[in-house]
């Protein structure tokens, strides 16, 4: 439960920071007296319980993948379940709303670093306005050292997290229970749903835009979810039902109590940041130190959690193999990614430099989060009536719920899509239309390359008789379970020889997390020294295939890898006006294929024993 606390609630944790200022004092303002602030709270409690409590905590996180949760984590059970069922058709439907929740998430994981860091700096305003010049710069600095320490691994660092976190939460509850004491009143209100409905019926354009800023408050629901595999269903439910939860409404609570007990005129200026506001003046500059601690732990969640999610979609075929760095011996979990890494780090500071501010970020923020929780929501729904076989008078009001919150939120975010709104949506966007090119572009190929493929038979029999052989083990990797592969013909047509034992290797991801015992290897013997071997590996597995050969035991002697080739076929993608993808499409899947990690590397093998055979296709 404390390394929960510590990784997977820093977002959510976070959000008392801005989320109550950005509902008052943001692009849109309310006055903060009694209406609004208790219609305010109201809403805060209610998204919690429904949103959070109910709709992640209690029904999505019981869809787990083999112990693992996240929106790809989803689509993979969803998409193994639905494939063998008699609903096939909404397979592609299903795969494509999962592909763009992911994509939505790359464009959150660059707000949540930039909005949470900026928001804590800027509390050093409330201990002295002269420090107003130095909020950007500080906040910059703090988010280059964040990314500058992944390739070191958040071992140690996350021993950290745990007690921080404690600290963090205890400090803001406490905070908001001192105010709460002035004005106990707060406390019955935030729980009466009449307070949001009277603020609805009294403005409902008011109330409606709101909801934009309202939602902050629950942003890192997500990731209650996504990290469920790091931690289990119960340490993240007990958690946040008896600690987090109670921390964040006991704060939110605070900082309503504390407006309603000043007059109008002190309540607007505090307004503008209540969260620092809360603590005297002599503690304000620690909760500052506080604040940014927190701020810069749920920073390393999101960005671990795209390490995470980018792996999973190279596993799984929405993305090129990129280098992956395990920066633990323990925690298989603990992966870095350059490119991810540097890419998000000049996306952040691009943020920072551009909105200037945590209150012009919150308009870019939300949307994306929104997005990806309606699509959470219809994939749960096909959970619900498909794997879990629900009574449509039990499912569907439930679901009705959660679709119609869904939907006021993300149509009130919607509203935000001129004052910055856009950015996650063209990160989104165009995160997207790489992971769909590559996934339609790589099936493209093989289909191209299967086209010309000969059957193994065939080829033992007319080839293993009268090509000479040479002494050695010769490793043939290739995507497809049948024929002969590319390098295998290649080899045979320019070096006029074969080795005395042929394998051809196949690496297949399946739709679990994890692959073990007996189902890893599979074997085929064809006689004449020719063999084919099929790997199985979990998305969420790092593939090492000359350990998965050491272990191989009927396919002759053990292997030894000096005496082992491996043949890599490396194509040459000539874009054509077949039928398939537009020419444009075709020209960025050649790019990405171009710049992809060498499969060298990424299935770990022995850089002295690979021989690479060129060849073009056309798609």
């Amino acid at each position: 439960m404390v390394g929960a606390v510590g990784i997977v609630f820093g977002d959510i944790g976070t959000s008392p920071i801005y989320a109550f200022r950005e509902t008052f004092a943001g692009h849109h303002t309310l006055v903060p007296d009694a209406l609004h602030i208790y219609g305010v709270l109201s809403l805060i409690f209610w998204s919690m319980l429904i949103i959070v409590a109910l709709k992640y905590v209690t029904i999505i996180m019981r869809a787990d993948n083999k112990g693992e949760g996240g929106s790809l984590a989803l689509l993979a059970l969803i998409n193994r379940t639905v494939a063998e069922g008699e609903k096939k058709k909404w397979t592609m439907g299903i795969v494509m709303l999962g592909v763009f929740a992911t994509a939505l998430f790359y464009g959150d994981s660059m707000i949540t670093p930039a909005i949470s860091v900026l928001s804590a700096v800027e509390g050093l305003t409330t201990v002295q306005a002269g420090f107003a010049p130095y909020v950007r710069p500080t906040a910059i600095a703090i988010l280059v050292g964040l990314f500058a320490i992944q390739a070191r691994g958040t071992a140690k660092v996350g021993a950290l997290f745990g007690p921080i976190m404690l600290i963090y939460f205890v400090t803001i509850a406490v905070l908001g229970g001192m105010h709460i004491v002035r004005h106990p009143a707060v406390f019955l209100e935030m729980f009466n749903p009449l307070n949001a409905v009277q603020f609805y019926l009294s403005e409902p354009l008011r109330a409606f835009i709101a909801m934009g800023s309202v939602v902050l408050a629950v942003t890192g629901a997500e990731a209650l979810y996504a990290d469920m595999g790091h931690f289990g269903r119960r340490p993240i439910k007990y958690s946040w039902l008896y600690f987090v939860m109670p921390a964040l409404l006991l704060n939110y609570m605070g900082q309503g109590a504390m407006l309603l007990s000043q007059d109008p005129v002190d309540a607007l200026a505090t307004v503008k940041n209540p969260f620092f506001f809360l603590a005297p003046e002599m503690l304000r500059l620690p909760l500052v130190i506080l604040a940014t601690l927190a701020t810069i732990i749920a920073s390393q969640a999101v960005i671990s959690g795209a390490f995470s999610v980018t792996q999973q979609a190279i596993q799984l075929g929405f993305i090129p193999r990129l280098r992956i760095t395990h920066t633990s011996e323990h925690a298989a979990g603990q992966i870095y990614i350059p490119v991810i890494n540097w890419a998000l780090l000049v996306m952040v500071i691009l943020l920072v430099i551009m909105f200037g501010s945590s209150s012009n970020l919150a308009a870019a923020y939300g949307i994306a989060v929104t997005g990806a929780m309606a699509i959470d929501t219809v994939l749960i729904s096909v959970v619900l009536f498909t794997l879990w076989k629900w009574p449509s008078w039990k499912a569907i009001p439930l679901l009705a719920i959660f679709f119609t919150i869904d939907l006021l939120y993300f149509s009130a975010n919607l509203l935000k899509v001129p004052a910055g709104g856009w950015f996650p949506l063209l990160i989104g966007a165009i995160a997207f239309t790489f992971l769909t090119t590559w996934a339609k572009g790589r099936k493209l190929m093989i289909e191209r390359m299967a086209e010309a493929t000969l059957p193994i038979e065939v080829f033992i029999k007319s080839a293993a008789t009268s090509a000479a052989r040479v002494p050695g083990t010769a490793v043939f990797m290739t995507t497809s379970m049948t024929g002969v592969p590319h390098a295998l013909l290649h080899n045979l047509k320019h070096n006029k020889v074969l080795h005395e034992r042929v394998m051809l290797l196949t690496v297949r991801i399946e739709d679990v997390p994890f692959v073990r015992g007996e189902r890893r290897i599979e074997t085929k013997d064809y006689g004449a020294g020719f063999f084919r071997i099929i790997l199985r590996y979990g998305f969420m597995e790092e593939i090492d295939v000359p350990s998965a050969l050491a272990q191989v035991k009927a396919c002759g002697p053990q292997f030894k890898m000096m005496d082992t080739s491996f043949f890599l076929a490396r194509q040459t993608l000539i874009a054509s006006a077949r039928p398939g993808m537009a020419i444009w499409r075709e020209k960025l899947f050649a790019w990405m294929l171009r710049n992809a990690e060498s499969a060298m590397e990424f299935f770990k093998l022995p850089t002295n024993r690979v021989v690479e055979l060129g060849s073009q296709v056309e798609i």
